[in-house]
């Protein structure tokens, strides 16, 4: 066996955890850079992993470790990668690394329990993407839901109990039903592997348990990705999160939820996935409200953090879509194999770009916020003369969401519509109009009542232009969406070998 990379990847993060406890008293400055520095280890072997996964086409489960936990109930640690784990794994480092360097610059009080929190919630998020075992995967679901407790109800707003704890509740609620599904899942088959469930295909011969199943699967997931109507806990926290949490938040965490739709809802439930997304079409229903629905209120929102919150209800709508056009594709003639192919494609690109994308959005309100300490957006006026920096970033990142071609936003949400146009077209109609609606809320609202009009000189004549710090921690984000936007080609190649393989499976 070589280098356990995915568990170094995995457990760096915890020591530092550690290491940060560890700290003498009244070192803050030391727990700070000690955090950033511990962060960039498992950025940089997810980079390893990364080139790795790409090299192997990315069809497979990569980096295997698997070792017997807990004997008697057949309970493994197993860890693996494939093409569509392998990016996210990255993602969640970077934007751990850049919410740490943005923290230190910001978090003034109880840093050592914050950066503590923030190394421990990195652990959960990357087990969730590297888990093969359920009860694995399970620990790692539940160990993230704490420490984003604590940071928002710590280091949150005005309302931040409210937030905490609906978000606590809401996410509990969801575990539990997603706990009843696994359990019923290793009773039928024995086995708590999750590529071994997926090929016994549980439930193949009790078409009413397997409904059961699969609707605890689905609503723990929908409740975090959040899917209409399970999305009223994420305004909430996402308003009164601090910025780098909101960043976590839409970042990575939501991404966990449809993941777990790709990973396990649709290999072990395949029949009945495309059940709810063709003949009984609920799911895609709840994809295209949640598309159009969340643009709409963005429209009405003048909270900036607000509205930037909504358009995740909105975006992460499309990847409910493309993985619903996908399963329909099952019921379907073999014609439509390359579109849900396409479809797939473009709702796993839509978890990355999305993450980046609204990432960035997020640390551009904060960046604002700590200037002006209001997000109402009737409050500006004018800051492109005053602020051209801040004005060019926001800019590209802003027209990265409403999918300008040239950056990254453009392609994965043209491929879950070029899929779900070909198998469920009139969910993918109705859907596009969540593109004109981002275009106008983008527009309209951010655009022209934070840049254009006119600028009150004696309010906001003293704002600066962005830090040395804030640019760096823009810069990385920014690459990404104009690289993968002229040329999407490396991830979209390594995206379409794992979909490839999950679809053919089935």
């Amino acid at each position: 066996m070589g280098f356990p990379i995915l568990s170094a990847i995995l457990f760096v993060p915890l020591v530092g955890a550690v290491l940060v406890l560890l700290v003498p008293k009244g070192k803050d400055n030391w727990i700070r850079w000690l955090s950033i520095a511990i962060s960039l280890i498992p950025l940089v072997l997810a980079v390893v992993v990364w080139f790795g996964v790409t090299n192997l086409g990315g069809g497979e489960m990569q980096y295997e470790e698997a070792v017997s936990w807990i004997p008697a109930f057949n309970v493994w640690y197993r860890l693996g990668v494939d093409g569509i784990s392998a990016p996210m794994v990255f993602l969640t480092a970077l934007l751990t690394t850049l919410s740490l360097f943005y923290s230190a610059h910001t978090i003034k009080v109880r840093v050592r329990e914050y950066c503590f929190l923030f190394l421990l919630l990195q652990v959960g998020m990357l087990g969730v993407f590297m888990s093969l075992d359920f009860i694995l995967f399970y620990v790692f679901w539940e160990i993230g839901l704490v420490p984003m407790f604590l940071l928002i109800g710590v280091w949150g707003g005005e309302r931040r109990e409210y937030a905490a704890i609906k978000f606590f509740l809401y996410t509990l609620a969801g575990s539990v039903l997603m706990l009843l599904a696994i359990l019923a899942v290793y009773f039928n088959t024995g086995t708590f592997s999750i590529v071994e469930a997926a090929e016994l295909q549980p439930f193949a011969d009790n078409w009413a348990i397997a409904v059961l199943a699969f609707w605890g699967f689905f609503l723990g997931f929908a409740i975090k990705v959040p899917s209409f109507p399970f999305h009223t806990w994420l305004p909430d926290a996402h308003t009164e999160a601090p910025t780098a949490g909101s960043v976590i938040l839409a970042g990575v965490l939501l991404k966990l939820g449809a993941y777990g739709l790709i990973r396990i809802a649709l290999p072990l439930f395949p029949e009945v996935f495309s059940y709810y997304s063709l003949a009984v079409p609920v799911i895609p229903i709840l994809a295209v409200i949640s598309m159009v629905y969340g643009a709409l209120v963005c429209m009405a929102q003048w909270d900036l953090k607000r509205l930037i919150a909504y358009s995740s209800v909105s975006h992460m709508g499309f990847v409910t879509l493309g993985i619903s056009a996908a399963a329909a594709s099952l019921s379907l003639s073999a014609q439509e194999a390359n579109s849900a192919a396409i479809a797939l494609n473009g709702a796993a690109m839509q978890m990355f770009t999305h993450g980046i994308i609204t990432g960035g959005l997020f640390f551009i309100v904060g960046i604002i916020y700590e200037r002006t300490h209001t997000r109402d957006l009737q409050a500006f006026g004018g800051l492109g003369s005053k602020m051209p920096y801040f004005y060019g970033i926001t800019m590209v990142t802003g027209f990265a969401s409403l999918g300008l071609p040239g950056l990254a936003g453009f392609w994965s949400e043209f491929f879950v519509f070029r899929g779900a146009l070909a198998i469920i077209p009139a969910f993918a109609i109705i859907g596009a109009a969540a593109i004109v609606f981002t275009a106008g809320y983008i527009l309209w609202k951010i655009v022209q009542y934070v840049f254009l009009g006119a600028f009150d000189e004696e309010r906001w004549g003293g704002l600066t232009d962005m830090e040395w710090w804030e640019k760096a921690t823009m810069w990385p984000l920014v690459a990404f969406m104009v690289g993968f936007g002229l040329y999407p080609v490396p991830i979209l190649n390594l995206f379409n070998g794992a979909t490839s393989a999950l679809l053919g499976k089935l």
